[in-house]
């Protein structure tokens, strides 16, 4: 772990030293492969949920104690 966080902290100060034009490209670069990243964690979430839906392990409920009871 102490490597990976010297590592991580080289990359950050390597990062603060890089011209702006670079740094506006890399936030650029980041902030897609976050945006990716969300989309695919959201459809798994949906594909799961369609799963259980189907074999009838999804519940649904407009009732607040019995959400409660659901978690």
């Amino acid at each position: 772990m102490a490597t990976i966080a010297f590592q991580f902290k080289d990359l950050v100060e390597k990062i603060y030293d890089m011209p702006l034009e670079d740094k506006l490209e890399l936030k650029s670069l980041l902030e897609h492969n976050i945006s990716e990243a969300r989309r695919n964690e959201i459809a798994t979430n949906h594909k799961k949920a369609q799963e259980e839906h189907k074999s009838g392990r999804l519940k649904f409920s407009s009732k607040v104690n019995e959400l409660k009871k659901m978690l």
